[in-house]
């Protein structure tokens, strides 16, 4: 089996620092990595690329020969690489017998709750190198100190959620800045838990912009709480602890965790259960250390 990651989320999110930081930690603990660009627009890479879609087709390029804005010609590029497939396939096989994959991907949102190419290459690539992907999904902590935003990015990992049909993990981006972004409505855990939305319709009442909207503001909240599928783990890249523990919930999401081990039932079972401090680990032990008390109301 071949493990990696697909690395994904809207523009700023840190998905090309994520991916440079990641392929540090990852290989400090002794994993062969291989980082996969499949950003056509990104040409100022800060890691080492083992493949890079610009061999294949610019962005630049495309916009230039078919008169395309920036969103139109990464949609082309990603339909143009499903149907040259088999160009990545014979890039990524040598890697596969040794390497874990880090796909560094564009940060067109488009593409991955509505669009099929992605979702469409990515399955071929499972089948034909027997691939295990969880799909790492990058959100700006700083959203969470709006309520609109808010609620937008919840609707967005949940559609992606359900549009990519991978192991999913929200991660809450950049999270060591999260005390420069003002103060929060609620404590960390009720962004990270997506707990009861009705409590942000207080808030969201007070922004008159979207005065107009609160209906379907309310009705979107509704359908996030019920599919109950979004929460959020948090992460600061440049942290060895905060990155370790976001490794430990990748691996047991595409099953790396249990790729190394030959044992029973039983002992599967021990290792699949949660540690008991991880949800202190991933958001009170968080807030204590980047958010100061009088930056969130009770």
């Amino acid at each position: 089996m071949v493990f990696g990651q697909v690395v994904i989320g809207p523009p700023g999110s840190g998905k090309t620092t994520y991916c440079n930081g990641m392929s540090q930690f990852l290989s400090l603990i002794g994993r062969k990595v291989a980082v996969v660009n499949l950003d056509p627009a990104n040409d100022a890479l800060p890691y080492e690329c083992a493949v890079n879609i610009e061999e294949l087709i610019k962005l630049e390029d495309v916009m230039s020969q078919h008169s395309l804005g920036p969103n139109g010609g990464l949609m082309y590029c990603m339909e143009y690489l499903e149907k040259n497939i088999d160009w990545l396939e014979s890039k990524l096989k040598p890697l596969s017998k040794d390497h874990y994959f880090l796909f560094d991907f564009p940060g067109q949102v488009e593409l991955f709750f509505n669009h099929d190419s992605t979702k469409k290459f990515l399955t071929k690539l499972i089948k034909s190198l027997n691939l295990r992907l969880t799909a790492v999904q990058l959100i700006d902590c700083h959203l969470c100190s709006d309520p609109g935003n808010y609620v937008s990015s919840l609707l967005l990992s949940l559609s992606t959620m359900l549009h990519m049909e991978l192991p999913h993990v929200n991660v809450l981006s950049k999270i060591d800045l999260i005390g420069s972004y003002g103060k929060l409505a609620f404590t960390l855990d009720f962004y990270t838990d997506v707990q009861d939305l009705s409590y942000l319709q207080h808030h969201l009442n007070q922004d008159p912009r979207s005065a107009k909207y609160r209906k379907l503001t309310s009705e979107l909240c509704s359908v996030v709480e019920d599919y109950g599928l979004v929460n959020f783990t948090t992460l600061d890249i440049q942290d060895k602890e905060s990155v370790g523990n976001l490794v430990k919930l990748i691996d047991k999401a595409n099953g790396y965790i249990f790729s190394g081990i030959d044992a029973s039932v039983v002992e599967y079972s021990k290792i699949a259960v949660g540690q008991a401090d991880w949800d202190y680990n991933r958001v009170a032990a968080v807030q204590e250390k980047y958010m100061k008390d009088e930056e969130t109301i009770d």
